[in-house]
């Protein structure tokens, strides 16, 4: 299954990467390229980017039908796709008239922000950042789906997406980009006893250094083993040294910014997925003086900081949809948009976590006739939930138990892993994070299986012509952290009926005479801190049809085009229903060891036993 070979570092250069690490001395063996910017001489031309290196074996460890069988033409797709708008983006850049540094402090006029705003897109889908040169931020993250996973087979099957070295895969779907730059810093309200900002599912990028989430967000897939794979965050910064758009970044950061010393064997180290045995333990390989690493440092910020300045613009977080239009009195909602709209506000509790900058009227009678508070309303409260998510057996990474050709392996812990997202997190525990305050740590049980209440914003956008919802055209899209919903219609029925309908069942074994996810929600994998605000709310199927149809009017692009949202070249899928949408894919759970001691054996422990009995919400 799956036999083509795709570009990675070969194993055998890993052998003898090895031995360069530790032999090879600090000092590089040439001068950096100099050079200066804003109308003075340009830069030294960078250095050719090398052909990618020679093949190795796949690594699939997955039984049959978690790869999806066109997962090499659909990767292949979206690589072209990512070329296309690379060449625009430099294209953007080359035609930019360049800004004047002027004023105190100094300040790039004119053009400086549309400047680190379009280099941020170059770098987004800048493919020759990972190791293989065959991953940009953007394979996971594409225009016409609001920058969610652009492979409708990956998100049906396998939901976490392979990096640059294939086929390892991450452990959560793809989550949008757009309107990520409005969530805080990450902080703790005491009096409420509730965390609120960072990003990531888990809130891991909490931005205490630089102070935006959605920054410090942009580093982290680079350097990630199951995603862009970098061994070192200085590899990013050398990759940018010889990266095309190399003057543009000295042009918005400095002249010189990225004159660094790089020893001699950064290209071999970099050139090799971060994991790798040969690295062992070390997390900086690439053996900078301390000054060079410094600067390297400052250059990975500014990085994170273009990537936060791209999609903070109006090319991705663009409030051009239906409905800000309505708030404008530009466009009229229909009858099935409005009543959707007084249910997402009302009956259906949507407003409490979704934030539309209304208050939510959930008295039977109540009518609320308010303007709205905010003229660019996010929907998210920037917090965290349990929604009650059944596990996904169809998640890759339940299945990287054994070394790839590096000597990596990516979850030694199988179906022993329990994803339980922020408290996870505040345990600086596996697959998460370092957290870098120790007084959240206590709070840790507190929000056991909670993950970031995502803007609800783009949830519907898909290519032209699609839409999300089976019978279509449509886009295959799996929503939530574990992409264990395959529809909007789903989704909105799962908050409906969780708990009307819950059996205390994996996924794959409701009872004969029921529907998974129609009249069957098997157990939450964390059934600790279970939102209890949703799960029963007696919505009519006409009902739940309806705030679809307003969720529809979330999608950007109605008051302008959408950048970039035209570069689908794949296919839409057609037939079946949103109600069982995906239901052909499912497959039943294997019976599941105990939640491993290195999840749920770390202080403070969980606040009950994951395993145990489900813990139901009150009769409300």
């Amino acid at each position: 299954m799956h036999r083509h070979q795709w570009a990675m570092g070969a194993a055998a250069c890993a052998l003898l990467l090895g031995g360069m690490i530790l032999s090879h001395p600090v000092e590089a063996d040439k001068p950096p390229m100099t050079g200066h910017t804003r109308g003075k001489k340009m830069p030294t031309p960078p250095t050719p980017i090398k052909p990618p290196p020679s093949p190795a074996p796949i690594y699939d460890p997955y039984p049959p039908g978690i790869l999806p069988d066109d997962i090499d033409a659909e990767l292949a797709r979206v690589l072209r796709e990512i070329d296309g708008i690379e060449q625009e983006a430099l294209a953007q850049l080359r035609a930019l008239p360049p800004p004047v540094l002027m004023g105190q402090p100094p300040t790039l006029q004119g053009t400086g922000k549309r400047l680190i705003q379009l280099l941020g897109k170059a770098m987004n889908f800048d493919k020759n950042i990972s190791p293989n040169r065959n991953t940009a931020c953007s394979s996971c993250h594409m225009p016409y789906v609001g920058f969610s996973g652009p492979i409708p087979s990956v998100n049906l099957t396998m939901v976490a997406y392979p990096g640059t070295a294939h086929f390892r895969a991450g452990k959560r779907s793809a989550q949008r980009y757009t309107y990520a730059p409005y969530f805080p810093v990450l902080d703790y309200n005491p009096t409420q006893g509730l965390f609120f900002g960072g990003n990531f599912w888990d809130s891991r990028a909490t931005g205490y250094i630089l102070q935006q989430p959605d920054a410090e967000q942009a580093q982290h897939p680079p350097v990630d083993t199951q995603e862009m794979g970098n061994p070192d965050t200085a590899c990013i910064v050398f990759k940018l040294s010889q990266a095309e758009y190399r003057p543009f970044f000295e042009q918005a950061w400095g002249a010189g910014s990225l004159d660094i010393k790089f020893p001699h064997d950064t290209e071999a180290i970099c050139a090799t997925p971060g994991g790798a045995a040969v690295f062992g333990t070390n997390v900086t390989p690439v053996r900078l003086k301390p000054a060079d690493r410094l600067r390297a440092n400052e250059a990975f910020n500014h990085w994170g900081q273009s990537i936060d300045a791209y999609e903070a613009s109006l090319d991705m977080s663009a409030f051009s949809s239906k409905f800000d239009a309505f708030l404008a009195s530009h466009y009229t909602m229909t009858a099935d948009e409005m009543a959707g709209y007084q249910l997402f506000d009302g009956k259906g509790n949507c407003n409490s976590c979704h934030v539309d900058g209304r208050g939510t009227t959930i008295s039977p009678g109540q009518t609320d006739t308010s303007k709205a508070a905010t003229v660019n309303p996010v929907f998210t409260c920037f917090g965290s939930a349990n929604e009650g998510l059944p596990l996904n057996p169809r998640n890759a990474f339940y299945y990287q138990t054994t070394p790839d050709s590096f000597g990596f392996t990516a979850n030694p812990l199988g179906f022993g892993y329990r994803d339980l997202g922020l408290g996870t997190f505040l345990r600086s525990g596996f697959g998460s994070a370092p957290n870098p305050n120790a007084d959240w740590t206590q709070f840790a049980p507190s929000v056991d299986g909670q993950f970031q209440v995502m803007t609800a914003r783009n949830a519907a956008m898909a290519p032209p012509g699609c839409t999300t919802e089976a019978p279509g055209p449509f886009f295959q899209k799996g929503f939530f952290h574990n992409g264990y919903i395959k529809s909007l219609k789903q989704l909105v029925h799962f908050y409906n009926t969780r708990d009307l309908y819950s059996f205390d069942v994996t996924s794959g074994h409701c009872p004969p005479g029921t529907t998974e996810k129609v009249d069957c929600w098997p157990r939450p994998e964390v059934p600790q801190n279970l939102d209890c605000t949703t799960g029963n709310l007696g919505l009519t199927d006409q009902e739940e049809n309806q705030i679809v149809a307003f969720l529809q009017t979330l999608t950007d692009g109605f008051t302008t085009p959408y950048p970039d949202s035209d570069t689908f070249t794949g296919t839409c899928a057609t037939g079946g229903t949103a109600a069982t949408q995906g239901n052909e894919s499912l497959i039943p759970t294997p019976p599941l060891p105990l939640c491993s001691p290195q999840v749920c054996g770390v202080p403070p422990l969980p606040s009950a036993n994951v395993d145990g009995p489900l813990i139901p919400c009150p009769p409300s």
